[in-house]
């Protein structure tokens, strides 16, 4: 037997003068060689395994050891698992920072690539989950992320813990590192308000300032000083905004700003455009007067192209809920969702609106008779929520069901569904 290339000859008499050949056929095909992937077909498919992904101390440690599949994986694997990082210990925060400051002195700046790894992996970084315990804590966490914040040129995604307050040099550090263009949300940043009522001279003003292309901010104040209630608000006085340069926010789509009824923030956003502007939450003080108080204000000024309105108090001890205005909904003629606080207003309406989902805490005999009036104007209303209340579980006896707010629950939904309107709990069930 002998072979010519692919073709297999079989010689039955190879002693023979005249020896025949015969060829040889295969039953089945020859296999075609596979192709290898390419590498960013191996880049999507490690991207969809660690989907939800968290950093060193996420839910997923066996991330770390696809890195010793093979070499070319590893260059793969690495800016996926840099590129989300969540942390939760300011331990673990301090050692990533340290990792990305030696990579930064080993970095050579005549290579091509202009940022070093792995800090230029990184889009997002999550630090909502770190436990605030100590002023020593917080100092400690200021001067690293002061340090941090140049390292990361593509942070695009920034959530802290509004426990702790950022210094006006982490912020600046934030503002004025290369790429800042670059952050698109940021979240859980508690604000202080300087002692200077000059919107430019506030950090979160000069924050904003640097990032043209934030489209989610979220920023938690604190609150209204009983003082200032105590001695009344005749000599509040703003600042003249003739000289104020509005800011560049064309893509701000989501805001939020809790337990503040006035600061520099507010009022430069208040004296700049956000066409933009679709969802919008904020704390009520509708009995605090303008200007010591801006949030009513907010809401005319910025309520025209609103399609989502969250009024929230955030929780405290003790809580103080402030009234809210009684003319939302002719001040943001576009609402789908209006997310009403306690106390809930006597909302004014006298021509028909388009709201579709209507959230309050939780249902009382005294405020339907004020829905129930202006049920007429609200013809596509189709959800009523109660967004502090629960379903009891089946099971359940039924005198169960029908005492305290469970009862009044299953009156309303009695009643709304004689007009066709869904009332659900705050699981949305």
């Amino acid at each position: 037997m002998s072979s010519t290339g692919t073709a297999i000859l079989l010689r039955p008499r190879p002693y023979a003068n005249f020896s025949g050949t015969l060829l040889l056929l295969p039953l089945l095909p020859q296999p075609k060689t596979l192709k290898p992937l390419p590498s960013e077909i191996w880049t999507e498919i490690f991207a969809f395994a660690f989907t939800g992904y968290s950093g060193r101390s996420g839910a997923k440690p066996w991330a770390w050891s696809t890195l010793t599949i093979c070499k070319s994986f590893n260059e793969l694997i690495h800016p996926l698992l840099h590129a989300s990082i969540k942390i939760s210990r300011v331990k673990n925060l301090e050692l990533f920072s340290n990792q990305l400051h030696i990579a930064d002195r080993k970095w050579d700046s005549i290579r091509r690539i202009p940022y070093s790894t792995p800090g230029r992996w990184v889009q997002s970084l999550d630090l909502s989950g770190l436990a605030f315990e100590g002023q020593a804590q917080a100092v400690l966490l200021d001067g690293i992320l002061t340090r941090l914040f140049p390292l990361t040129p593509f942070l695009s995604t920034l959530s802290i813990n509004p426990a702790f307050v950022l210094s006006r040099g982490a912020l600046s550090s934030l503002a004025r590192r290369e790429g800042s263009i670059n952050l698109r949300s940021i979240s859980g940043l508690s604000y202080v308000p300087p002692l200077s009522n000059d919107p430019d001279e506030d950090p979160f003003v000069q924050l904003l300032r640097h990032t043209p292309n934030i489209e989610t901010m979220v920023v938690i104040g604190q609150g209204l000083d009983p003082t200032e209630l105590e001695f009344g608000f005749e000599t509040v006085e703003l600042p003249s905004m003739m000289e104020f340069i509005p800011l560049s926010l064309p893509k701000l789509r989501v805001l939020s700003i809790l337990a503040m009824h006035s600061s520099p923030l507010m009022l430069a956003l208040l004296n700049t455009p956000l066409p933009r502007l679709r969802k919008l939450t904020i704390t009520p003080y509708e009995d605090v007067p303008y200007p010591a108080s801006l949030a009513s204000e907010f809401i005319t000024t910025h309520g025209f192209g609103l399609t989502s309105l969250l009024l929230f108090t955030p929780k405290s001890w003790p809580t103080r809920l402030r009234p809210s205005p009684t003319n939302l909904l002719t001040c943001a003629p576009d609402l789908n969702h209006l997310s009403l606080e306690s106390p809930l207003p006597v909302l004014l309406l006298t021509e028909r609106h388009g709201l579709k989902i209507l959230s309050i805490p939780r249902p009382t005999a005294d405020i339907w008779r004020v829905f129930e009036r202006l049920f007429p104007f609200l013809p596509n209303l189709a959800v009523l929520r109660a967004r502090d209340v629960r379903w009891l579980p089946k099971g359940i006896s039924n005198m169960a069901q029908e005492a305290g707010v469970q009862g009044e629950m299953r009156e309303w939904k009695r009643r709304l569904d004689r007009r066709k309107i869904q009332l659900l709990d705050s699981d949305w069930r």
